[in-house]
């Protein structure tokens, strides 16, 4: 196995791209952050939400699309977002090398 061979995700991209696993259709800044406060209990701006999307999918790991005008919207689109192939491999690769990272420590409490 070549070492650096696959590309690396920060925390925060894997936290967007399980986001957008879980959320599937309905994945939209609002609602992705709203699953990572949720989940990861982590309180984090709609910005830095939307500029970690545009990172990805300017990496190739997530595609986007725009939504129908909505009137509880005052008539403005939603841009959805959803895990395109590569981000998938990005994701499993990185969730792959932190269990293996894990596996066999005992974890403290003081920790």
């Amino acid at each position: 196995m070549v070492v650096g061979a696959e590309p690396t995700l920060g925390e925060f991209e894997q936290m967007v791209l399980l986001a957008l696993v879980r959320l599937g259709d309905r994945a939209y800044g609002v609602t992705i952050r709203e699953e990572i406060a949720s989940r990861a209990r982590r309180d984090v701006s709609l910005g830095a939400v939307y500029k970690t999307l545009e990172r990805l999918e300017t990496k190739g790991y997530v595609s986007s699309s725009v939504g129908d005008p909505t009137p509880e919207r005052g008539g403005r689109r939603k841009k959805f977002f959803r895990v395109a192939p590569g981000g998938a491999r990005a994701l499993k690769h990185s969730l792959t090398a932190l269990r293996r990272m894990t596996d066999g420590l005992a974890w403290e409490t003081d920790i």
